[in-house]
């Protein structure tokens, strides 16, 4: 960056430079040509300087904070600008620490702009205690009746789940707003009280845009499509947000016919209503629509971003299209994505794994830069699927390894790759293993993996044993699992008892009856394979009759 003599004491050409900023050295030759022109007191170039250097480098505070401290007597804005920052990328504890240097300085005063910047800084962590001392701050600052910091204080109370306390602050403002009634409403929506989040909206003065959105998307969030629908169609002004919410809640509840039908009617599509549309027909198995909508979105010149590629990830990981898979990945390597953000990196290795390479999945794994539990038993899953339960077996070891703790879930994907591989011993050492080691109870999904490992590998004594020793009440897929290892091992005593309690179970299964029918046939035990058929023809029980489904994809 060069600088002209003549611009050293021009504060606009300075602060032109200032915009062009992109790096800790660009700040530094821009702050230098300040000290030089002896505006380092300027307080309104090092404002702005403050403010454009901590949303360049959120993460770097300690260099607009030296700047700072440069200045002999900072005003009002110097302080609430910084303060602005720290509580937008810092700590609470660093957010406070400024605060109370701040409020011990003689030449300023905390103000409406400095409480409200730190109210939302405890908002945002739900830190209750702390904005309770924050509040008795302003009461005795006498800033506590401004409408900036009542609602405020209003959206604090909501976040922390204190509804009542919200309340009082809102009943006690002696001037409200619309953000003041918004903020307000949409703590009733936050609670659940969908009754005084409505009652409220019928009683302001005066709604905006954002009001109107707000109470859309609390009956969205309710289920309740025909109240938003309605609501919708009396607004009197409708925004991108008001369709992409609405569109949101069809797809939701699966009515992907009303959401394509919304999306039309809009004017102006953003990468939003976008995002909305392909989410939804992902969400609801329709990966080619979802396709085709991103063919749509690129015909108009829209480009996607992260989020957009996400969902056509998704899409893609559910036709298994390898081709398509493909030209995703080098979509991707070639545009400006960040493969550092976790849910992009997840996508992609979910996305090739489910799509068949397993190499291009492995090598994203390991250079995601951080792997959590998600990550990995969505790995260990993929890797059981295609055939590599020993690799999937020594990933939830290193898993262990690095840290990360299994839950409920994960010993169930691990269970079921043992199954799937018939890693007998090392199925029973993960099931001992977070009995006795993470304390978790097994549910009936685990014990009914550990009965299908027992069952397939002929351990059916043991399998049954494990069934009988169940503390909670076993369900169908555990004696399912057994009945078909019976089928597998021809074991004809054991099979009628099994099957004898999964007709109480699922008296109208018609696959518990066929499965008896073939342990019968198996042994040559005809007259009871009979007698089975009858039973089924007596209970009113029906077979479905198989069937072939072809599935046909089109790559974009």
């Amino acid at each position: 960056m060069r600088f002209s003599s003549e611009l050293e004491h021009s504060s606009s050409a300075i602060l032109s430079l200032l915009r062009g900023c992109k790096t800790i050295r660009d700040f530094n030759q821009v702050h230098t040509q300040i000290i030089r022109g002896g505006c380092e007191q300027d307080h309104f170039l090092i404002t702005h300087f403050i403010s454009i250097c901590a949303a360049v480098l959120p993460s770097n505070l300690s260099y607009p904070t030296a700047v700072f401290d440069c200045v002999t007597r900072p005003n009002i804005y110097l302080w609430n600008v910084l303060m602005k920052s720290y509580c937008k990328n810092s700590s609470l504890n660093e957010c406070f620490s400024f605060f109370i240097r701040m409020k011990r300085g003689l030449d300023v005063v905390p103000d409406k702009y400095t409480f409200s910047s730190v109210i939302k800084a405890c908002s945002n962590v739900s830190a209750l205690e702390e904005g309770r001392v924050l509040h008795g701050v302003t009461v005795r600052c006498g800033t506590d009746g401004d409408v900036f910091v009542g609602s405020s204080l209003v959206d604090f109370y909501g976040k922390c789940g204190q509804i009542g306390c919200a309340r009082k602050v809102f009943d006690g403002m002696s001037v409200r707003n619309e953000v003041s009634w918004t903020t307000m409403m949409v703590g009733y929506l936050s609670f659940g009280d969908m009754a005084a989040a409505k009652s409220l909206f019928d009683e302001m003065p005066k709604r905006n845009t954002a009001t109107w959105n707000a109470m859309i998307k609390g009956l969205v969030r309710s289920g309740d499509l025909n109240c938003a629908r309605n609501l919708f169609d009396e607004m009197p002004v409708r925004n991108e947000v008001s369709f992409t919410t609405l569109i949101n809640g069809y797809a939701k509840g699966g009515d992907m016919a009303a959401a394509r039908s919304l999306f039309d009617q809009l004017t102006h599509k953003d990468l939003f209503s976008w995002s909305a549309l392909m989410s939804g027909y992902v969400q609801n198995g329709m990966p080619c629509e979802a396709v085709k909508a991103f063919s749509e979105m690129q015909d108009s010149n829209l480009k996607p971003d992260e989020f957009i590629m996400v969902n056509l990830m998704s899409a893609c990981s559910q036709l298994g299209c390898s081709e398509l898979a493909k030209w995703i990945d080098s979509y991707i390597k070639n545009g400006s994505f960040d493969l550092r953000r976790a849910h992009v990196a997840a996508a992609l290795t979910d996305m090739n794994a489910k799509c068949g390479n397993m190499d291009r999945a492995s090598s994203l794994f390991e250079e995601m830069p951080e792997r959590d539990l998600i990550s990995y038993c969505s790995t260990i899953q993929r890797l059981c699927i295609h055939g590599f339960g020993s690799q999937a077996v020594h990933l939830f070891g290193r898993m262990i390894n690095e840290g990360i703790r299994p839950d409920d879930v994960a010993f169930t994907v691990i269970l079921s790759a043992c199954t799937h591989a018939g890693l007998v011993d090392d199925g029973c050492r993960f099931f001992e293993l977070m009995i006795n080691s993470y304390s978790i109870n097994p549910t009936p999904d685990h014990y009914a993996c550990m009965v299908n490992l027992l069952g397939k590998s002929g351990k059916l004594e043991s399998a049954y044993e494990l069934i009988r020793s169940m503390p909670v009440e076993s369900h169908a897929g555990a004696w399912g699992a057994l009945l078909e290892a019976c089928m597998v091992n021809c074991d004809v005593d054991l099979g009628e008892v099994v099957a004898s309690r999964l007709f109480e179970l699922e008296p109208h299964n018609a696959g518990n009856y066929v499965l008896l029918s073939n342990i019968y046939a198996e042994a040559d035990r005809w007259s009871n394979v009979f007698n089975v058929r009858d039973k089924m023809s007596k209970s009113g029980v029906r077979k479905v009759p198989d069937c072939t489904y072809v599935e046909s994809t089109m790559a974009a």
